[in-house]
């Protein structure tokens, strides 16, 4: 009872900290810039917890130990792609940002529509982005579910299923109310409480596990074949890196993130100090090896569902080895850890929805802040009500196409900072392709039935799928560019 009772009590202290947000530097929250972006006010510190809330989610704390629980090192991938992807943050997102500010844009659908001026094209980036968001917000729910379901192990003869939906419910209301009323602002006061649980626990259990058990050592001797990565897997390894490097600062809630920034020096300083979640990333990805040492932790597991066992690594070590108060403290930051990013990812799909509203001339300036607020809650519903009616395992198996999919809006994005000669069309029909191309290969590795595996045989070796659509569709605009370019030089 002690857990629980202090996950509700800080629990409680986040929805406050939620509904304060719209006091926070105040603005006109009746004004799209002010609701979504927190009239782009934050300054170097806030900026830091608010990109690093908005990109280190409950998936993160579950899936990747989870992968390295149950398939080894190769997942292990996201540890350098998260220091590639600042890497790419750096090389392009000031560039962005200072575009954005000058013209007023508030996603990246403004961007594409200014830079291209097509419409088709803004549409669909948008429809993408959406696409891309719905099931990374249902794997938040995913990951908060498991945080719940460790809470109430506890308590026998109940029935927790139930339960859980009820608790996973209220607290999703609380979240929809004050991301309506407090836009960004209650997104980035709650990142400041997720950050320091989060990185608190991470700390603590890092150094108190290993102490009080033989540590990694002894989990790694018994799990000798998680002490290297095998040749094979070398392209695997390296292909979901790279490819998960450059989806990262596609995804709009990251670049929602980006664009609250007052001012250009404040982003290039917030994304220098960002490598600090890649330390706590490392630990995360650690304990999926250092459970095979904590016997009481693997006594917990072994009662759990094999198919569900390794996403309640993390929660178990903390409830198996720590006092219950911590455990309430540590379980309220990894669920909070949902909540934010979820709270953030919803915004930004709002955004893009009344960019597609706007394009089809279904909104005018008057109305779409309130539209935007009331997009935003039913994208907080429509992945609630998924997961409640599908089951988790598929939940989580649509990431995997997500981040396929966002990464065909690279070239649009990230290449029309730097080259301003790129064929709109050629752009529209490369990005298309590369959909098709990559859901068509997800399916066939997967034999078309429950997706599982994101390689595909190569003469390299295993890779990323994203590799093969992303080429093809780098393939298509450049061709479609060069043509263009001929074509004009010749009709000069």
């Amino acid at each position: 009872m002690v857990s629980i009772t202090v996950f509700v009590i800080l629990f409680i202290v986040f929805s406050y900290l939620g509904l304060k947000g719209k006091d926070f530097r105040a603005g006109d929250l009746d004004l799209l810039h002010e609701w979504a972006l927190g009239g782009q006010k934050f300054g170097a510190w806030l900026l830091w917890f608010l990109i690093g809330a908005d990109l280190f989610t409950a998936y993160t704390f579950i899936a990747v130990p989870s992968g390295l629980f149950a398939k080894g090192p190769v997942f292990f991938f996201a540890v350098p792609y998260v220091a590639m992807g600042f890497g790419v943050a750096l090389a392009v997102m000031p560039k962005f940002f200072a575009i954005s500010k000058e013209k007023c844009h508030i996603t990246a659908v403004d961007f594409i529509k200014d830079r291209y001026n097509s419409k088709a094209l803004a549409i669909t980036i948008a429809i993408v982005g959406i696409l891309a968001e719905l099931p990374y917000i249902a794997l938040q729910i995913v990951g908060m579910k498991v945080v719940l379901a460790t809470l109430l192990m506890q308590f026998k003869g109940i029935n927790q299923n139930l339960l859980n939906e009820i608790s996973l419910s209220i607290a999703f209301l609380i979240l929809s109310w004050f991301t309506y009323k407090s836009g960004l602002r209650g997104a980035t006061l709650t990142a400041v409480l997720k950050d320091f649980l989060i990185l608190g626990t991470v700390l603590i259990l890092i150094v108190y596990i290993p102490l009080h058990y033989h540590g990694f050592y002894e989990a790694f001797n018994i799990k000798k074949e998680y002490a290297s990565l095998n040749p094979k897997l070398i392209s695997a390894y390296i292909s979901l890196s790279l490819m998960s490097a450059l989806a990262l600062f596609l995804y709009p809630h990251a670049i929602t993130g980006c664009l609250s920034s007052s001012d250009v020096k404040v982003l290039k300083k917030s994304i220098a100090f960002l490598p600090v979640y890649g330390i706590g990333l490392a630990i995360l990805a650690l304990f999926g090896v250092l459970i095979y040492e904590v016997k009481p932790a693997m006594d917990m597991l072994n009662h759990i569902p094999p198919a569900a066992r390794g996403s309640f690594v993390v929660p178990v070590l903390i409830t198996s080895t720590m006092p219950q108060w911590f455990s309430g403290v540590a379980l309220l930051g990894i669920f909070i850890g949902g909540l934010v990013p979820a709270s953030i990812m919803a915004i930004a799909s709002s955004n893009l929805m009344v960019n597609i509203l706007r394009e089809l001339k279904l909104s005018n300036p008057s109305n779409e802040t309130k539209l935007a607020k009331w997009f935003s809650f039913l994208f907080k519903l429509i992945p609630l009500m998924f997961v409640f009616l599908v089951p988790p395992t598929f939940a989580i198996a649509l990431q995997l196409i997500g981040g396929i999919i966002i990464l065909q809006t690279l070239p649009s994005i990230f290449l029309g900072l730097f080259i301003k000669n790129l064929n709109k069309e050629s752009l529209l029909v490369g990005l298309l392709a590369g959909i098709v191309v990559g859901i068509y290969e997800l399916e066939a590795v997967n034999h078309f039935g429950l997706i599982q595996n994101v390689l595909m045989p190569t003469s390299f070796g295993p890779i990323f799928i994203g590799v093969v659509a992303l080429g093809v569709n780098l393939f298509i605009v450049s061709i479609g560019s060069i043509f263009q370019y001929i074509f004009r030089k010749s009709s000069r």
